[in-house]
C-alpha cells in the first residue's frame, strides 16, 4: 500500500495512552517531539510541494514504562489565515498563494507588495529548536513559534529580525553542555551587503539560577543574542541555501554551496507566476566553498578550502585530530531531492525517480600551515581516512571526500559526542525512493551497517537517547515513529537498543501517524 501524502491529517490535542508491547527501560523519561507537514489541502485550493503542508506536532511522553501520545496542529498566523479565508492565501516556498479573483483591487495590490519584498510563513513544520528555556517550532524563515512542549498549544511568534538582520535561519543549531545554543542566518541585501551570520543563545537561566514565577512575562533568551561573526556571501544578490552546519569545539564549518537562492528573481516571482523554489539555482559548474571559522577569535582560518559542486542539508557530525577538523555530511549531486517531494511526483510513487543518490562523505581539513608543502602534495596525514586536502597554487585546498556510504538521510548522532570524535551514526535508508524502508546504524570506523525493517512498515527518523551514566558512546536507546501500512495494524513508535539494534518495546498508538520530519527529545528533568 503506497503512502498517500497529500492526504490531510487529524490532529489528536487529548492525551492517548498507547499499547505498549514489551519493557521500557526505567531510565527512559521524557518526551520525543516531532514536526512535519500535515495539511495540504484548504477548501478548493491544494499546496504544490509536501514541504508546503500546515506544520502538524506529535508528541510521545514516556513516563514510569508507559507512552502517552497526542498532536495539535501549529496555530500560527498562517493556520489562522489560511482556515479564515477557507482557501490558501500564505504563499509557501513550493507553493504560490494568489487572492480570491472576488477580492478587491486595494487587496490584490496588498498582495503583490507583499510578494515583492516577502514577509515570510509562519507555517513553522520542520523542527523544534531551544533557546534558553523555551521551546519553538521552526522552518528556516525569520519567524519560529514558541510551544507549549506538554499539550502541544501554539504560543508566541518570535521574529529573529527583532534581535538580529537575517531573513533565513537554519532550523538546525548545535549546543553547547551550558545551554547555550547556536546557529546561522542570511542577511539579505543588508546595508548593501548579503553575508551570512553566526550567532549564540546563551541559556541565562542555566546554572541554578531561579526560575521566572510569571512565565508568561518572561523574557526570551534571544533578548541576550550575540553575534559571533559574519562571512561575506561570494554574491550579492545570489545567497547560497543551506540548512545546517557543523562545530567542533574549537571550529564552526559552514559550506558555502551553489546552490543559490537568486533574490531578483524572487522579488518577481508572484508577478511572473511561479514559486519561490523555481529561484533557486543550481551551478554545477561553480566550487563548493568551505569556511572554517574559529569560535574563539569569531574569524576564519587562514587556508582556503574547497571541494567540487555539491548540495548538502544535513551535518552529521565534526571533530578534531592530529591538526586536522574532521566533518561528515550527507551530500547530493544535484537538487533532485527537493523535485522530488512535490506532490504531483510523490503521487506516482516511483522507484526509479531521478533523484542523486544521497552520500555520507567524510571530509578533512588540514588546520597547519602549510609551509614547506609543494602544490600538488595532499596536506591530509590521518591513516584511518582516504580524504584528500590537496594543495593548490596560491594555497588553496582542493577537499576530496571519503565516502563511508549511500542511499541514506536524516543521520542523528549521540548528542554528548557532538563536536568530538565518534564512531555511530543512525539514518534512515532512502536509496531511490522518497519513502524509508528501514533504519540502519553505521559504524564509521568499520563501516559495518545494522539495520531494522519491518515489511509494509515506514520509519522516521531514528533519534538517539543515551542511557544516563551510560558506558560507551552507543548506550542507549533509538527511537522512531513507525507509519504501519499492515491491514488491522496500527502506527508505533519502536525502541531499540542502540547497541545491539534489537527492538526492546514498541507503543501502538490509536491515532494516525503521518510523515514528518526531524524530531527533538526533552528529558523529563527538563
Amino acid at each position: 500500500m503506497a503512502y498517500d501524502y497529500a492526504k490531510n491529517r487529524e490532529e489528536r490535542p487529548d492525551p492517548v495512552k498507547a499499547d505498549l508491547k514489551g519493557n521500557l527501560p526505567s531510565w527512559l523519561q521524557g518526551t520525543l517531539l516531532r514536526n512535519g507537514p500535515g495539511i495540504f489541502s484548504v477548501g478548493d485550493t491544494t499546496y504544490n510541494h509536501w514541504f508546503d503542508g500546515m506544520a502538524l506536532m506529535h508528541s510521545f511522553t514516556f513516563k514510569d514504562g508507559e507512552v502517552i501520545y497526542r498532536s495539535r496542529y501549529l496555530r500560527g498566523d498562517t493556520y489562522k489565515d489560511n482556515m479564515a479565508a477557507k482557501r490558501i492565501v500564505v504563499s509557501e516556498m513550493g507553493t504560490m498563494a494568489y487572492p480570491d479573483p472576488g477580492k478587491n483591487v486595494i487587496s490584490r495590490v496588498i498582495t503583490f507588495l507583499n510578494h515583492t519584498v516577502p514577509d515570510f510563513t509562519d507555517n513553522c513544520g520542520n523542527n523544534f529548536i531551544r533557546y534558553g528555556k523555551d521551546y519553538y517550532a521552526t522552518s528556516e524563515t525569520n519567524y519560529i513559534r514558541k510551544v507549549d512542549p506538554v499539550t502541544l498549544e501554539t504560543q508566541d511568534k518570535v521574529d529573529y529580525m527583532k534581535y538580529l538582520a537575517v531573513n533565513l535561519v537554519t532550523s538546525h543549531p548545535h549546543y553547547d553542555k551550558d545551554g547555550t545554543a547556536y546557529n546561522i542566518g542570511t542577511s539579505i541585501a543588508e546595508k548593501g551587503k548579503t553575508k551570512y551570520t553566526l550567532f549564540k543563545v546563551p541559556d541565562t537561566t542555566a546554572g541554578g539560577t531561579p526560575p521566572v514565577k510569571n512565565k508568561a512575562n518572561a523574557s526570551p533568551a534571544l533578548k541576550n543574542l550575540e553575534v559571533i561573526c559574519t562571512v561575506p556571501c561570494r554574491s550579492l544578490l545570489s545567497p547560497s541555501y543551506y540548512h545546517s552546519f557543523g562545530m567542533t569545539d574549537n571550529y564552526f564549518i559552514f559550506i558555502e554551496q551553489p546552490f543559490k537562492l537568486d533574490i531578483l528573481k524572487m522579488a518577481t516571482a508572484y508577478m511572473r507566476g511561479v514559486n519561490w523554489a523555481s529561484c533557486l539555482k543550481f551551478c554545477p559548474e561553480e566550487n563548493t566553498l568551505i569556511h572554517l571559522i574559529d569560535r574563539k577569535t569569531g574569524k576564519e582560518v587562514g587556508i582556503k578550502y574547497y571541494t567540487e559542486a555539491m548540495i548538502v542539508y544535513h551535518h552529521v557530525n565534526a571533530f578534531e585530530e592530529d591538526g586536522h577538523v574532521i566533518f561528515d555530511v550527507i551530500a547530493y549531486d544535484d537538487p533532485s531531492l527537493y523535485n522530488m517531494f512535490y506532490l504531483n511526483v510523490l503521487k506516482e510513487q516511483s522507484k526509479t525517480s531521478a533523484m542523486s543518490v544521497p552520500k555520507c562523505k567524510r571530509f578533512a581539513l588540514p588546520v597547519q600551515t602549510d609551509k614547506g608543502i609543494d602544490v600538488g602534495d595532499d596536506m591530509v596525514k590521518l591513516q584511518y581516512t582516504t580524504a584528500s586536502a590537496v594543495k593548490e597554487k596560491e594555497g588553496k585546498l582542493l577537499c576530496q571526500p571519503e565516502v563511508l556510504c549511500d542511499g541514506v538521510e536524516l543521520p542523528r548522532i549521540n548528542y554528548d559526542f557532538n563536536g568530538k570524535k565518534y564512531r555511530f551514526v543512525y539514518m534512515t535508508c532512502v536509496a531511490m525512493s522518497a519513502v524509508a524502508t528501514k533504519i540502519m546504524k553505521l559504524d564509521t570506523e568499520t563501516k559495518e551497517r545494522t539495520e531494522w525493517r519491518e515489511e509494509n512498515c515506514w520509519p522516521s527518523e531514528p533519534v538517539f537517547i543515551p542511557r544516563p551514566n551510560g558506558e560507551g558512546e552507543d548506550d542507549g536507546v533509538v527511537l522512531t515513529t513507525v507509519i504501519n501500512s499492515n491491514p488491522g495494524e496500527s502506527g508505533f513508535i519502536l525502541v531499540l537498543d542502540a547497541k545491539s539494534f534489537k527492538e526492546v518495546a514498541r507503543a501502538y498508538v490509536n491515532a494516525e501517524l503521518h510523515m514528518d520530519m526531524h524530531g527533538y527529545f526533552i528529558p523529563m528533568e527538563n
